[in-house]
């Protein structure tokens, strides 16, 4: 009888500990930012800080607030994975205390979405294929001067995809 308790001991407990799931938790899968950094007109190898920049996203009729009133050479911002165009309005204060003299630009991206099966835990994460990028003035003074696409496909934070010239 001990002899069969013990058996029936060790079989549940092995039936147990096998009736266990994998952990579901997410640990690489977010869908990449695009990686955007602001170099100087005059020297296109030197970072230079946007003073007190504002961006705002555009959706439809609607302005949404990304990123206000700082000083950055480099920003990360999300593209849409609903649609394949995304558009901003990047802004510089020319002074930081008078926010009467701000200098608005439009930067519109376009480019193809790719879903991606990442895991159960995760499930889709979308990259961006054959970025491109477009300056549109929305006042009289442009001073984004140009821009550069550096890496077309958007699949990690790490690397740049656009330069800025400003």
């Amino acid at each position: 009888m001990k002899k069969l308790n013990i058996v029936l001991s060790i079989l549940s407990g092995i039936i147990f500990i096998s009736s266990c799931e994998k952990d579901d938790i997410c640990v690489d899968g977010a869908t990449p930012l695009l990686s955007i950094e602001f170099y100087d007109v005059t020297d296109t190898t030197e970072l230079k800080d946007v003073p007190t920049l504002v961006v705002q996203g555009v959706l439809e009729d609607s302005v949404y607030p990304i990123i206000a009133n700082v000083s950055l050479s480099s920003i990360e911002l999300p593209l849409r994975v609903d649609a394949t165009t995304t558009t901003f309005i990047i802004s510089e204060n020319l002074t930081a205390t008078d926010t009467t003299t701000v200098n608005k630009d439009t930067i519109t991206f376009n480019y193809e979405t790719k879903e991606l099966f990442t895991s159960r835990a995760c499930g889709f994460t979308v990259n961006y294929d054959n970025l491109q990028g477009s300056i549109s003035e929305t006042d009289t003074d442009q001073w984004m001067k140009e821009i550069k696409i550096v890496t077309a496909l958007v699949e990690n934070d790490t690397l740049v995809n656009v330069k800025i010239l400003h």
